[in-house]
């Protein structure tokens, strides 16, 4: 089922499938993607699981209100959107700009957060330096300015022969340009290795060995911050396994619900 919650000040589009007792699983989406990327991993999990999945503001259908955004906005969205299904321990599966909403989210709302599964993410990507060079790219050609290197960082040198790319280059494209430079602005503003140092909880990283985005050391880092937590590296994977290799992806987390006994 796909809706629209209106949560005040933002309406999230999201969707649920399974049954609305199951033990709740969240996804949270890329820069520049949609709710879309997790069609093939949600495919191939057990029965069991009540599955949410978004699109962060400014992405796909939710609404894009004015930007700049912060990061504390999105990991509000992301509270509320919990609040509003009346979700509580959820294991919560951020990729990227997603795996920083995890991990703000988990620090200031515990009780939300069984587990983390922190996918192709770090507590700080990059530089604010880097994001205003790509904000100012984007300002005067649109995201289409930046699409060819995106793709570059994204996928594999194999995945890239496949004619699969060109429909995720095409929703990249079709973002709104003020909620992919709103989301950039909070990306280039996060360092969270303080909090995330604090957090103690079930922990996943997954990294991609071809990740042009956020290296398999810099996922790695960011993982060991948390005591305890896992890692795994997927190999001849980009920044978006989920979408290279789903079943090998839905295999991974599968088996990390089963170790915590969440299935």
């Amino acid at each position: 089922m796909s809706a629209i919650a209106d949560l005040g000040d933002i309406r999230l589009h999201y969707r649920l499938d399974g049954p609305a007792d199951g033990p709740p699983l969240v996804f949270a989406n890329a820069l520049g993607t949609d709710l879309r990327i997790w069609d093939a991993v949600v495919a191939r999990l057990p029965d069991s699981l009540r599955v949410v999945r978004y699109d962060m503001r400014g992405h796909g259908l939710s609404a894009c209100p004015n930007g700049p955004y912060s990061m504390g906005a999105l990991v509000h969205d992301a509270e509320a959107l919990l609040d509003h299904l009346e979700i509580r321990e959820a294991v919560f599966v951020g990729l990227s700009i997603g795996g920083m909403v995890a991990q703000g989210l988990a620090v200031k709302r515990l009780e939300l957060t069984r587990a983390l599964v922190l996918s192709n993410t770090a507590a700080k990507i990059g530089t604010p330096e880097i994001w205003a060079e790509r904000m100012d790219a984007v300002r005067k050609g649109g995201i289409a300015a930046l699409a060819d290197a995106t793709m570059e960082r994204w996928f594999s040198r194999d995945y890239r022969a496949t004619p699969d790319v060109a429909l995720w280059r095409n929703m990249l494209t079709r973002q709104p340009v003020e909620g992919y430079l709103g989301c950039m602005a909070a990306i280039s503003g996060t360092d969270f290795y303080t909090p995330t140092s604090g957090l103690r909880l079930p922990t996943l990283g997954i990294a991609g060995s071809e990740d042009g985005s956020t290296p398999p050391d810099l996922v790695r880092e960011t993982v060991e911050l948390i005591p305890g937590a896992q890692f795994h590296l997927m190999r001849r994977a980009g920044h978006l396994p989920c979408l290279e290799r789903p079943a090998g992806y839905a295999e991974i987390l599968t088996g990390f619900l089963r170790r915590i006994g969440h299935i």
